[in-house]
């Protein structure tokens, strides 16, 4: 399959599309992890008064959906990024 064909730039704009939601849900993440530390107590302090939060739950809260942020990030966006590179280079080789 040739870039060219239509398939080919399909799956080009694709993984195009996806390379840019990873960054992006990085940067998402990355912003998570700068607030949480500048802005952590403040933060706290507005949702231990709407909710009955240890300061360890509300840190715990954070850190698993961080964590569950950059699964999603890297099973939604870079796999089937490089899986679609992958697809498109064996293809131009002719395999």
């Amino acid at each position: 399959m040739d870039a060219r064909e239509p398939k080919g730039v399909f799956l080009d704009a694709l993984a195009k599309v996806l390379i840019r939601c990873f960054l992006m849900g990085l940067a998402i993440q990355f912003l998570w992890f700068i607030l949480f530390l500048v802005v952590g107590e403040w933060a706290y302090g507005i949702h231990s008064g709407w909710f009955e939060l240890t300061r360890r739950d509300f840190d715990l809260m954070n850190y698993y959906g961080m964590a569950l942020l950059k699964i999603g990030i890297f099973t939604f966006f870079l796999i089937p990024y490089l899986s679609i590179r992958l697809v498109l280079l064996s293809n131009r080789r002719g395999g």
